[in-house]
């Protein structure tokens, strides 16, 4: 999701260099005590040997691993070209039918610029029907909301300009004592977003997933599984419209596992089974393995299409990356803090970069149209606290009239330009 700014009782907002000096002290704090031979928490992790056949009990076919094509998630997509519509994905006047994907990113508070994108895209009266939608942090968050449709427009609105830091996490007594950082998993506690998760995604929006999904779209989130270190892609409708009676909390624990940052969130427990025994595995924020991703190789939508009779249609990529991209430049400070903060900020772009290029080539190996955008250059993206609700519905007005002036979508990566100057 982004950093947090931590402090016990403090009565003025952190400034970001305070935020990350505090966490400087903890984690040299925690590593000093972790070299002294502490102990952790008990766990009963899957053995190595049987990682790769862990399921979740009652619904085996609900993840797959990034990386390789999933049998499960192929005939999962597959089946969805049965299931579809043809009111949400018409014909064009040339015949052909165009599937829209919908990817988007991680970024913490800067989620406001995609909602307010995606409200804006409402507006003009062209933004499409997704066929699948994609999000990993506070992508994972914005996802389920963006995959129903423009009529959670609201929700997401609410929620990124009236959001403070204290609806997601919590902090005070939490820090008080060595012995909750020595022994603990994060340094803040998740519980008000847990409760914020819980107020929105209910039976009666898992229901409405469900439908979706039955009507042949497709909701895919990230998270990260940090004992065999994969990136794991979650079928979110398939949850939603499995029947299970654990559909709703895993349903929910999948969010908060893609936006739980490491160390300052403490990962999401999954139960699981693999060789008749249960296990549990421990997932974080999805960003740690793609700020942004399409399928993750699970497969490729354009041979699912030939074989599914559906070999002229088409699929358009959409990315809106809740962040920036250009280089911000100042002099670093010879501390661990600044040193720490300018190295991440420089890793995380990269990464985005990174990512762009990857779908780029997806998509012209898909033969799929291509589209990004992100947050303008000079843009402040700075508040008094993580999540700020005046920075919010500034970033949130900012992605409404860019959409609603007609999207300005970049057909490049990052730094390609056409032959024609273009990109």
């Amino acid at each position: 999701m982004g950093f947090i700014r931590l402090g016990a009782g403090q009565k003025t907002p952190m400034t970001p260099l305070q935020a990350l000096a505090a966490l400087a002290r903890c984690a040299l704090l925690l590593l000093a005590l972790a070299l002294a031979g502490c102990s952790s928490l008990p766990r009963n992790g899957v053995p190595s040997e049987l990682m790769s056949d862990a399921t979740i009990p009652g619904m085996p076919d609900v993840r797959a691993p990034a990386g390789l094509p999933s049998p499960v998630m192929e005939r999962d997509m597959a089946k969805s070209f049965a299931q579809e519509s043809a009111s949400d994905f018409p014909a064009m006047a040339d015949g052909i039918v165009l599937y829209p994907h919908l990817a988007l990113s991680g970024g913490g508070a800067n989620g406001a610029f995609g909602a307010g994108f995606l409200s804006g895209w409402s507006s003009t009266g062209k933004r499409p029907t997704f066929k699948v939608v994609t999000g990993v942090s506070t992508g994972a968050l914005m996802a389920p909301f963006a995959f129903l449709g423009q009529s959670r427009d609201g929700a997401l609105r609410e929620f990124y300009t009236t959001t403070r830091s204290r609806d997601i996490f919590a902090l005070g007594a939490f820090l008080s004592t060595v012995g909750q950082l020595l022994f603990g998993e994060g340094i803040a506690d998740t519980g008000p977003l847990i409760a914020l998760i819980e107020r929105h995604i209910d039976e009666a929006f898992l229901r409405e997933i469900a439908l979706a999904h039955q009507g042949g779209r497709r909701l895919y989130i990230g998270t990260v599984d940090l004992d065999s270190q994969r990136f794991i892609i979650w079928n979110m409708g398939l949850i939603a419209s499995s029947g299970d009676p654990d559909a709703l909390p895993l349903f929910r624990r999948v969010m908060l596992a893609s936006a739980a940052i490491p160390i300052a969130f403490a990962p999401v427990f999954f139960e699981v089974e693999a060789a008749g025994h249960r296990y549990d595995e421990l997932h974080v924020d999805g960003g740690v393995a793609a700020q942004v991703f399409y399928t993750g190789g699970l497969f490729s939508a354009r041979e699912l299409r030939r074989k599914a009779g559906r070999g002229t249609a088409r699929e358009d990529i959409y990315v809106i990356h809740n962040g920036q991209l250009a280089a911000d430049a100042a002099t670093t400070r010879r501390s661990v803090p600044d040193i720490a903060r300018r190295t991440l900020m420089a890793a995380g772009k990269s990464a985005v970069i990174g990512d762009l290029f990857r779908i780029y080539a997806l998509a012209l190996r898909e033969h799929s149209g291509y589209h990004w955008v992100t947050i303008p250059e000079g843009i402040n993206l700075n508040g008094n606290e993580t999540f700020d609700p005046v920075v919010m519905q500034q970033l949130y007005d900012i992605g409404y009239q860019m959409a609603r002036a007609g999207p300005p979508w970049n057909i490049l990566p990052p730094g390609v330009r056409s032959a024609a100057g273009g990109g």
